[in-house]
């Protein structure tokens, strides 16, 4: 890539985060939504949104009709703020992660993990690293628009977590002893899930009780 290429990259997504950023501050300024349509455009991104924002007199469009065409130039160019402009995506993910973690210990893990960001993926996500330093992040880390909802969350973690530890010891866990069967982490009904296929399936706990249902307390 040159570096006008680059450096024309780089305004445009730094006009994306300013109007992002705007918008998610109710503080629009409706310049830098022409700014970033005018660069999208020369982009060859010929969307109505961005047609109508670069064809129209900023002086004529309401604010509330800004708002909305602003919202649409995002959309359409799939901008996505990440962990960094929306920092609640991360505190769902944390408090995923504090559920998740109650199960480990069924796994003979104990302390307590941390959500690991990698800087060095792209797009960048998020992994698990345990208290003895060890990273799960395999199959691909938890993007930051999986954490939107509390449940893809909570079921997008047990299962990153799950299968990175079947990597990384070769030995399958969670088992329902009822079927001796591997379970699997699963959203159902609306609810994260350790679900069995035995039986034509069942849930053999939720996400965050699997001590209870082994028989195992779960340490406080």
């Amino acid at each position: 890539m040159s570096n006008v290429m680059a450096e024309c990259e780089a305004v445009t997504e730094q006009l994306m985060r300013r109007v992002y950023l705007g918008l998610r501050e109710d503080n629009l300024d409706p310049q830098q939504v022409v700014a970033l349509a005018c660069e999208l455009l020369d982009w060859f991104h010929c969307t109505g949104a961005i047609l109508e924002v670069v064809e129209r007199n900023p002086a004529e469009v309401s604010p509330a009709e800004m708002t909305a065409l602003a919202r649409r130039v995002l959309d359409d160019v799939g901008f996505d703020p990440g962990f960094d402009l929306a920092p609640e995506r991360l505190a769902t993910l944390r408090a995923a992660l504090r559920i998740v973690a109650r199960d480990l210990p069924t796994r003979g893990i104990e302390g307590e993990p941390e959500i690991d960001i990698l800087e060095d993926w792209f797009p960048v996500g998020a992994g698990v690293r345990l208290a003895d330093g060890e990273r799960l992040n395999w199959g691909g880390p938890i993007l930051p628009n999986m954490c939107d909802d509390p449940t893809m969350a909570l079921t997008s973690l047990a299962i990153l977590i799950q299968e990175s530890l079947l990597e990384w010891t070769w030995q399958v866990w969670p088992v329902c002893p009822q079927h001796d069967l591997g379970v699997h982490g699963s959203e159902r009904d609306g609810a994260a899930v350790w679900w069995c296929a035995g039986d034509d399936g069942h849930t053999l706990a939720p996400v965050g009780e699997l001590a209870r249902s082994l028989g195992r307390r779960r340490p406080k």
